[in-house]
């Protein structure tokens, strides 16, 4: 009865730490994308369309054109206004999403208040590219 319990404790512990493991792994991943997405959304905020396509994924950039990515933001981004406030809510690394290629990806979701919308959810998608660099794969408002 006492091994057993010891067992079970060891297996606890280690699947514990293998799980810790796991999401210390991601950290400097969720890091950087985190970064990128920050920078990426103060060209949105300035509203420098073109130059937030420019630097996005190249998954992003194949999906959407530069002028389909500036109509789409002046109509869509454009109104809302003014950012007054914009909080992480959650950062989420992971390997596979519906629709995209199987990849790196931190899916990154803040908190938003514009002068024209008291409460959205950003979605900020980077992505790891070939070249190692984090880019911007995908963005949504909600």
């Amino acid at each position: 009865m006492i091994i057993g319990t010891l067992a079970r404790s060891s297996l606890t512990v280690f699947v514990l730490c293998l799980l810790v493991s796991v999401a210390t792994a991601s950290e400097p991943e969720e890091v950087a994308a985190l970064r990128v997405a920050q920078g990426w959304l103060e060209e949105v905020d300035a509203g420098n369309y073109d130059k937030s396509w420019e630097s996005a994924a190249s998954y992003f950039r194949s999906a959407i054109s530069n002028e389909q990515w500036r109509q789409a933001m002046l109509g869509f981004r454009q109104p809302l206004g003014k950012v007054l406030t914009r909080e992480l809510m959650s950062r989420t690394y992971v390997t596979e999403l519906p629709g995209a290629p199987d990849g790196q990806y931190v899916v990154i979701q803040f908190k938003t208040a514009f002068a024209n919308k008291q409460s959205a959810i950003e979605t900020v998608t980077p992505m790891l590219e070939e070249d190692g660099r984090w880019l911007v794969a995908g963005y949504f408002i909600k």
